[in-house]
């Protein structure tokens, strides 16, 4: 397929359109609880070495970077688009920079570990998203990928930042067509002030 000048500017503008939308994004509870929960958890079961190379996607205000830290692994990077953001996780002393998920500026196979708790849902092309994913990711690497489900009381596909909130099927389907073999996953459920909501974890390795 051919794409002229004027096809890439289309996109490019648009692109800058949405990294003027982005917001802080402020540690909230039920985010800190889970993110805990699930490093608890995914840590030692899939043998994540403290010297791992670990990449925090859409790190927000830190609160995993805090919780690697807090373990030992020092050698954790975290990227946003949100300039608020990079500069509360820079002063809490965090390796942060400002980077969009779906160009990712990072050699081949980078990192032993890709975090991704909603991050992928604020994508609008998830599919190349993930193949990003995958190309930083050393072979053999985990990928740790978290995402709301749709239809639910909060009605995640309606919020304006969310461009892509999809059933879990298209989910399992996009993470293999994009070099993931999905080992784990799991669910989440409770309610929220607007009634019972849902999200989706997916634990994968790079084929």
């Amino acid at each position: 397929m051919d794409i002229t000048f004027k096809q890439l500017a289309r996109l490019v503008s648009f692109i800058d359109k949405i990294e003027g939308e982005t917001y802080p994004e402020t540690p909230s509870f039920i985010h800190t609880e889970i993110t805990a929960k699930v490093l608890d958890i995914l840590l030692p079961q899939y043998g994540i070495s403290q010297n791992a190379r670990i990449l925090d996607i859409g790190c927000g205000q830190g609160p995993a970077l805090d919780i690697f830290r807090g373990k030992g692994y020092l050698s954790a990077v975290g990227i946003t688009l949100n300039e608020e953001d990079v500069r509360v996780c820079c002063e809490n002393g965090h390796d942060v920079r400002k980077m969009d998920q779906s160009f990712l500026d990072f050699p081949d196979g980078s990192y032993d570990l890709v975090w991704a708790r909603h991050v992928i849902e604020h994508s609008v092309f998830p599919y190349f998203t993930l193949t990003e994913f995958a190309r930083v990711l050393a072979p053999g690497g985990m990928l740790y990928l978290e995402v709301p489900a749709p239809e639910t009381s909060c009605h995640h596909e309606t919020n304006p930042n969310h461009y892509s909130v999809f059933g879990r099927g298209a989910w399992v389907s996009l993470l293999g067509r994009c070099g993931f073999t999905l080992s784990d996953e799991a669910k989440y459920s409770f309610t929220t002030g607007m009634g019972p909501d849902e999200y989706w974890g997916f634990i994968c390795s790079k084929s």
